[in-house]
């Protein structure tokens, strides 16, 4: 299923497909390793739902909301 970094449940991964926004953003988040075909891993959420945390490459990366937003990501179809 498609969808975005930011409609992921806690404990939910998935693969990212595309990374969008645009300019200084855009370059920002693949600089940071959100790159096409890398497991990300939504591992928590703040107390008001804003930032998230995931884990990618190896390590935790805290992304806001907004920003998470325009990252396309595949995940697996639940039964």
């Amino acid at each position: 299923m498609i969808t975005t970094l930011d409609t992921l449940r806690v404990g939910q991964s998935g693969v990212i497909r595309e990374v969008g926004g645009e300019g200084a953003l855009r370059r920002h988040l693949l600089d940071m390793g959100l790159t096409p075909g890398i497991r990300i891993s939504l591992i928590k959420l703040a107390p008001l739902g804003d930032p998230l945390s995931l884990t990618l490459r190896g390590y935790e990366l805290t992304l806001r909301r907004e920003d998470a937003r325009s990252i396309t990501v595949e995940t697996e179809v639940e039964a």
